[in-house]
């Protein structure tokens, strides 16, 4: 079934995937990070929609993706993008996950060969969200700072909205950022109800990919992007968890909407050398 500019896949009885299929040739499948949508790689639509099939999801209970209460973990997550996949009979897919995003991915690849598999874009996410050794490893943040947001921002949708307004601000963009914008993006954040993002908080934070993080890298050209607020560690980290991945570092955490040009061009030089 068509809407506006993209279609809905049945992953489950009564669950759709709302996705974006715009373009042809070489397939590209976005996967957005917590809480977002199909919205925030306009950019990336717009742009490698002229030389390639792009594939944008709203996971399950996201955007226009049909909300849930069954389902809300990256386990999940990873069996939806299988079927999304399946679905629309996609051959050497290049997969591209921002944020938790990347968690999607890694779990896909951990269900799943790579028979299919082309490439992967792994877009400012540890394979490990948390450890006691936040001072060596790259996290998130400390078990407090995330037992706090967990516990005091993620309870209720005026929670939910200031922590996506602060992280916004902070960490995601680096410029300023108009009240439209800000606007924008907290409007697609609170798509997904503060009682599911709680779930999905927790599945994040309790993940660990890094041995998928490895495989992938010794299995297909794999590029990382990290944000420059926290390079140092997220390099050395990867170096030792994906030692064969690419490693580029661009902007804040939201870097391919603030600094499109610069990130569409990052992504075209590696897939241009993975062709």
């Amino acid at each position: 079934m068509t809407v506006l500019d993209g279609k809905y896949v049945e992953v489950d009885p009564g669950v759709e995937i709302f996705v974006q299929d715009v373009g042809s040739g070489d397939p590209i499948v976005f996967i957005p990070g917590f809480t977002f949508t199909t919205e925030v790689f306009i950019h990336q639509v717009e742009h490698f929609s002229k030389t390639n099939r792009v594939i944008v999801i709203d996971p399950r209970s996201h955007g226009r993706s049909s909300i849930t209460l069954q389902g809300n973990d990256y386990v999940t997550h990873g069996t939806d993008l299988a079927k999304v996949i399946d679905t629309l009979q996609l051959k050497n897919v290049t997969l591209a996950g921002w944020s938790f995003g990347c968690l999607t991915v890694w779990e896909y690849l951990k269900q799943n060969d790579y028979d299919n598999v082309k490439s992967l874009i792994f877009i400012d996410m540890s394979p490990k969200a948390l450890s006691t050794n936040h001072e060596e490893d790259w996290v998130e943040g400390t078990i407090g700072d995330i037992g706090a947001i967990y516990n005091t921002y993620l309870r209720n949708p005026a929670g939910q909205r200031e922590f996506i307004q602060a992280y916004t601000t902070s960490v995601m963009v680096q410029r300023e950022v108009t009240e439209d914008e800000l606007n924008w993006l907290v409007e697609q954040s609170l798509k997904t109800p503060y009682y599911i993002a709680t779930n999905l908080f927790a599945s994040g934070m309790f993940s660990d990919y890094r041995e998928e993080a490895r495989i992938a890298s010794e299995t297909v050209p794999t590029l990382t992007i990290v944000a420059d607020h926290w390079a140092a560690t997220a390099i050395e980290f990867t170096q030792k968890i994906s030692p064969k991945s690419s490693i580029e570092v661009l902007g804040g955490h939201l870097m391919f909407w603030e600094h499109s040009e610069k990130f569409n061009k990052l992504v075209e030089q590696f897939l241009s050398v993975d062709t």
